[in-house]
């Protein structure tokens, strides 16, 4: 074999090496597993009983079959931020009003939280839930992160304040993440240590699954990622029938497309 010979195939050996490990786990199958109509503003999501949510004329609605509970409270505007987490205990925001809403299972008021009333100043932009009957919270005027607890009505500062604007938020009972304008992600444990992620691709709309997993869609394609796998350079793409999509929710393997006319529910497995 001539060395040129020797030269090229070490070469495509090379080649076909890196293709591989780039193609990794390139597309995720998904298998849609129910679809039904839908005429709401906004579908939020389902939780582990089977109810799903939606916002429709700013009315808040859970259902599942026959069964419908709503909520509306015209006098605080529009819902801004809906947290899901505890079915038990559902999380709406009134940014215009500086204001939150605890919801009971059925709807039903437990409290209402207004921000501008508290001892210490608080105009809130970012909020969910947190543990220990805390609700996470950041607050535009020192631009920190904070845990209010709604029992004592007591507010404390955690995190150091932000060098940039929050362009996304995600909030789970131990942790908040976000990503700023220029697309780093960070996340703010209860502690107030807080740990950078990795810079992000450019995206429509995200959604953080954990510390080193999340779902992204860019010109209504879908994908995958996870910044600890062999290849992190690589995205996985979730082959989805929708052309197009207002939005996504992913939980427990369950991938749900929302569009103008109807939700697909999709069984997926990641990587």
């Amino acid at each position: 074999m001539s060395k040129t010979t020797h030269t090229f195939l070490c070469f495509l050996f090379i080649v076909s090496s890196f293709s591989a490990l780039f193609s990794q786990n390139s597309e995720i199958k998904a298998a849609s597993i129910s679809h039904f109509a839908n005429d709401s503003d906004e579908f939020l999501g389902y939780d582990s009983f089977g109810f799903y949510y939606q916002i429709k004329n700013n009315v808040f609605s859970k259902i599942k079959g026959k069964e419908l509970f709503e909520y509306k409270n015209i006098s605080l505007g529009k819902i801004t931020k809906v947290d899901l987490q505890n079915p038990l205990k559902i999380v709406l925001f009134y940014e215009d009003f500086n204001t939150t809403v605890l919801l009971d299972n059925q709807l039903n008021k437990i409290t209402e939280i207004n921000f501008s009333l508290n001892n210490t100043p608080i105009v809130v932009s970012a909020i969910g839930m947190s543990t220990q009957n805390q609700l996470w919270i950041y607050n535009t005027l020192n631009q920190q992160i904070g845990l209010f607890d709604y029992l004592k009505n007591e507010y404390k500062t955690v995190s150091t304040p932000f060098t940039e604007t929050i362009k996304y938020y995600q909030t789970d009972f131990n942790t908040f993440y976000w990503i700023d304008k220029k697309n780093n992600w960070f996340s703010c444990d209860i502690f107030g240590k807080v740990t950078s992620l990795g810079k992000l691709p450019d995206f429509d709309s995200i959604e953080i699954i954990n510390n080193h997993q999340y779902l992204f869609s860019k010109a209504n394609l879908l994908y995958f990622k996870d910044i600890t796998g062999t290849n992190s350079n690589a995205f996985s793409e979730i082959e989805i029938l929708e052309k197009s999509f207002d939005k996504f929710c992913y939980k427990d393997q369950i991938l749900s497309i929302f569009t103008v006319k109807e939700i697909t529910n999709y069984k997926i497995v990641t990587p």
